[in-house]
């Protein structure tokens, strides 16, 4: 018969062996959790194969654009009414030679009179994907990558989808007033787009923010975050293109993603977070959020990689066409397989 001395010894090592157990079983369990919620945030794509480089989209065609908006029609801000207009204008005309259904969308605001430019493509049904880009700048800038370097992917876009047989209606809108005094207002042409939406009561499958997609560097450590740990699960270089999304939409990024993936060679990185954190929502696609529709931002991360942005140095010659090419390519892969989605 063991002692009351042996007694204690023994329960002192089964005590120590219990809170061995329960601390190794609540570290397994942090890690399973870490883990999962890196997966969510980061939405890993498994089983697609990087695409080609096809040659659909024209470099040299991008670059005009982003010229004609950043040069030609320079400034362009909300102080520049004359030079907006030229520059809808000029949206509007690319937009019905790629064959889409043009119209204009006028808004007033204590400053006067302005206006998105929409154009339409496949059949007329209730429910459709929504694909935009601001067109205005912040102060009187060139905003070569902001904004022009989408509007430029928008037009080459329409361009492809123009050629194709859709199932259902896509808009492409080129909205005016996203920057400052009238960003997170009422006067945001997005918000006025997707304020009409909802009362109409139309069906949004998906809406596409298009919001800075030129801007490209290889250089180490070029690119930032707008938490320290992010930085432990993407990459240090700026040469890849995000899709950001709030929490709930994981299986809409995920498709985007993969599509997008497919279509080209260019990197392809994704974002499930909460719309506060820094960034996240500084786009058009805010007002979708606000109107109950699904919604992400396409961009290749905007002041976290380009040191140019709402400067004078945010020129044509600092982009990357043929990268962002790309992501054009990538968009219209994203756009057919949303649309095909039953």
């Amino acid at each position: 018969m063991p002692t009351a001395y042996e007694m204690g010894i023994e329960t002192s090592r089964e005590r120590r062996k219990r809170m061995w157990t329960i601390s190794l079983i609540v570290v397994a369990v942090l890690v399973v959790l870490f883990g999962a919620g890196i997966f969510y945030v980061t939405q890993p794509v498994f089983g697609a194969t990087p695409g080609g480089e096809s040659g659909t989209v024209d470099p040299k065609r991008l670059e005009k654009h982003v010229r004609m908006l950043a040069e030609t029609f320079h400034p362009r801000d909300h102080l520049h009414p004359e030079n907006l207009d030229k520059v809808a204008a000029y949206i509007g005309s690319e937009l019905k030679a790629a064959g889409g259904e043009v119209s204009e969308q006028p808004f007033k605001t204590g400053e006067g009179t302005y206006r998105n430019v929409i154009a339409t493509f496949g059949p007329d049904t209730p429910e459709r994907i929504v694909l935009g880009a601001h067109y205005d700048t912040c102060g009187p800038h060139p905003g070569a990558d902001d904004n022009a370097s989408a509007v430029a992917g928008l037009i080459e876009l329409a361009y492809l989808l123009g050629k194709e047989k859709l199932p259902l209606r896509v808009e492409l809108v080129a909205y005016t007033l996203e920057e400052p005094p009238y960003f997170r207002t009422p006067q945001m042409g997005s918000a006025v787009h997707a304020r009409k939406l909802k009362e109409a009561k139309a069906g949004v499958r998906l809406m596409v923010s298009i919001e800075m997609i030129g801007y490209f560097t290889d250089a180490a450590n070029s690119q930032k975050y707008p938490l320290p740990g992010l930085s432990a699960v993407y990459p240090s270089k700026g040469n890849f293109i995000a899709v950001v999304g709030r929490v709930g939409e994981t299986a809409l990024v995920r498709d985007i993603k993969t599509a997008m993936t497919k279509a080209s060679p260019l990197p392809v990185y994704s974002i499930n977070a909460p719309a506060e954190i820094p960034g996240l929502d500084f786009s058009d696609h805010l007002n979708y959020w606000n109107a109950g529709y699904p919604a992400v931002m396409v961009t290749d991360t905007s002041f976290y990689r380009n040191n140019n942005y709402h400067r004078g140095s945010d020129r044509p010659e600092t982009l990357d066409y043929r990268r962002m090419a790309q992501v054009v390519e990538g968009l219209k892969a994203a756009t057919l397989a949303v649309a095909g989605r039953k």
